[in-house]
């Protein structure tokens, strides 16, 4: 099982389903956005931007391929680590648990100004307070913290397993 793992790991395929992953969660959140008008909060943009980065780690990863397959599941952790984070506080917020208060201001470091270079995506319309609610009856929050918690959960398994080269190739993926 952990050659298994490990194979997967380091497979492309693995990377392009996540890859698939981000554009899709993105893409909804595009959807809600600009076609049933529900603007983002800085919660929710930092939500974004957590995901464009596993985006960019998955394609970063299509390109390089297995050696650098820990540091692409360390990056994918840390990365959704941050996304779970994010999310919880917005459920936190919305349900009116959280200490936190949002702005409309970003705070995205100045060496990365998302939200100046890409405002279509990462500036924030709305105060924080309210997600919409997604098939099912749950709401966008409740949905990000199950996301994020289970791909947290799942680049732990991977990152672990990374550490240790495959025996024999046992993937299905490679």
């Amino acid at each position: 099982m952990l050659d298994f793992l490990s194979a997967t790991a380091r497979s492309r395929v693995f990377w392009f389903l996540v890859l698939i992953a981000c554009l899709l969660l993105e893409g909804t959140a595009l959807y809600y956005q600009y076609v049933l008008d529900y603007g983002p909060c800085v919660l929710c943009v930092h939500i974004r931007a957590w995901i464009m980065g596993l985006g960019i780690v998955a394609l970063l990863m299509l390109i390089v391929g297995g050696p650098l397959a820990v540091l692409g599941q360390l990056a994918s952790l840390g990365l959704s680590a941050g996304m779970l984070y994010s999310s919880w506080i917005t459920l936190g917020v919305e349900r009116g648990t959280a200490g936190e208060s949002c702005t409309m201001d970003p705070n995205f470091p100045s060496w990365l100004p998302l939200h100046e270079w890409s405002p279509a995506m990462f500036e924030p319309w709305e105060p924080c307070g309210y997600t919409p609610m997604m098939p099912f009856n749950i709401s966008m929050a409740e949905a990000l913290v199950a996301i994020s918690a289970i791909w947290v959960l799942v680049s732990a398994v991977l990152f672990l397993a990374s550490l240790r080269r495959p025996k024999q190739n046992k993937s299905l993926f490679h």
